[in-house]
């Protein structure tokens, strides 16, 4: 019978085991391809002390039961596993063939700048629940990231840990539950995007129209808050895709300002289809909404009609002075001019009226369908048609827009039912009824005492 190998301290060596000849263990194995793999430590068991000056890890024998695991699972192991975080996002976009141009753009941009050179050089195996927490962490303390900004890199990476369980490099995904601990953790909440007012709204669009500066920008805002639509879908709108008679509007592309990722190149106007079948809709136009448009019309025959071209569309409907499509940074620009001029000239007048002023608050392009979209849900009960015209794919975008809406109606439909309905008696029917009330109290008090 052949003599068991033992350690320099006496105990046995298993099968696969051997202490080198300068104190490390070794482990080594065959992996499920028939490649032999090898695993080292300092330390034979747990309990073992790691030899001064040697890096501190995990025991031989608790490798060994990993190993044993992952192959029990079917993961891979050793050498199978060396595959990093870089290797597996190119595998992942790699096969996203549904993925637009505009999304894939974005994700190579937030991967390249903030993940490739941070973890993504780690080995996919090697990443843990805390390393993704402590990278988070560090993107929000050092780099500034927002909300926002967060939940794109975590719709990047936690598909791509996804795959890496699905092919076997890995048994959990590591980003499970770490952005709920970061907004927790970080007391965040996704901002709401607000409506305007009435009075807002009534102010900003009175503004414009009695403005010689701004009053050029009447028509485009008109159909921003009379259709709910959104910035690419409007600025993207042709000619063709407008009905006079039967007084429609056709929705059925986007025009992005894509901005290419790639060092020396620059941002580019390119036209794409909506992300779901929800955005392409059609919708009612208004007769506030016509008017601007045949006003618009009208104001090309003079100036001359935009002959822009963008990927094979043209005929665009708003145009620049530049006879070029407006982009949405263009706009934004614009509204915070307006607004800002606007609550100048208020706080001037309030003054001399002697009155608290009525001032715009900061909003931008994405407020206007906001805006539409509460108008609608306060005077439309129909839910699915409410989704239908703004194109969400996800009703529940539509419910919680129509409850935030509605809540304001229900607070001001209840002042108006204030004394108009008899649900109480009348302050002299209640004098009358607390005397009674009292005289019936002490008739029973007396009675009670003489008994």
């Amino acid at each position: 019978m052949a003599e068991k190998r033992k350690d320099s301290r006496g105990r046995i060596l298993r099968d696969g085991e051997n202490q080198m000849k300068d104190g490390r263990y070794r482990y080594q194995y065959m992996d499920g391809r028939g490649k032999r793999c090898a695993v080292y430590s300092w330390k034979l068991v747990e309990t073992d002390r790691t030899p001064p000056g040697k890096r501190d890890d995990i025991s031989l024998r608790e490798k060994i039961k990993q190993i044993d695991r992952d192959v029990e699972d079917g993961i891979k192991a050793a050498a199978n596993n060396k595959i990093t975080l870089n290797d597996m996002f190119d595998l992942y976009m790699a096969g996203k063939y549904e993925l637009k141009d505009s999304t894939r753009s974005n994700y190579l941009y937030m991967y390249k700048n903030y993940v490739s050179d941070e973890i993504g050089r780690k080995k996919v195996a090697s990443i843990k629940y805390s390393d993704v927490k402590a990278f988070y962490n560090s993107l929000i303390s050092e780099k500034g990231f927002k909300p926002n900004s967060m939940e794109i890199i975590n719709t990047i990476l936690h598909p791509v840990f996804t795959l890496a369980v699905r092919d076997g490099y890995i048994r959990s995904n590591p980003t499970d539950g770490v952005m709920a601990e970061i907004k927790k953790s970080h007391n965040w909440e996704k901002p709401k995007r607000h409506a305007l007012t009435e009075q807002e709204q009534e102010a900003f669009i009175d503004f414009i129209s009695n403005s010689d500066i701004y009053k050029h920008w009447l028509p485009l805002f008109t159909v921003f808050l009379g259709t709910g639509c959104r910035v690419g879908e409007i600025i993207g709108l042709r000619w063709q895709d407008l009905d006079f008679e039967s007084r429609t509007i056709s929705i059925n592309h986007n025009l992005i300002y894509r901005v290419y990722r790639q060092q020396g190149e620059k941002c580019e106007m390119h036209i794409t289809t909506p992300k779901t079948s929800a955005g392409c809709r059609t919708i009612p136009m208004l007769d506030e909404v016509r008017r601007a448009l045949l006003q618009e019309k009208r104001q090309q025959m003079q100036r001359g009609h935009n002959e822009t071209e963008i990927d094979g569309y043209s005929s665009f409907i708003f145009t620049n002075r530049e006879g070029y499509v407006h982009n949405p940074q263009t706009i934004n620009r614009a509204i915070k001019r307006i607004y800002t001029a606007y609550n100048e000239q208020e706080k001037a007048r309030a003054k001399q009226e002697h009155r608290e002023p009525i001032l715009i608050r900061h909003f931008s392009v994405h407020n206007l369908r906001h805006t539409f979209c509460t108008r609608f849900c306060e005077n439309e009960t129909n839910i699915k048609v409410i989704q239908e015209i703004m194109g969400h794919s996800d009703i529940s975008t539509t419910m919680n827009i129509y409850a935030e809406a509605t809540e304001s109606k229900k607070k001001e439909s209840f002042e108006n039912l204030q004394g108009k309905i008899k649900i109480c008696w009348s302050d002299k029917e209640s004098r009358s009824g607390i005397a009674g009330a009292v005289f019936l109290y002490l008739n029973f008090i007396s009675i009670f005492i003489s008994i």
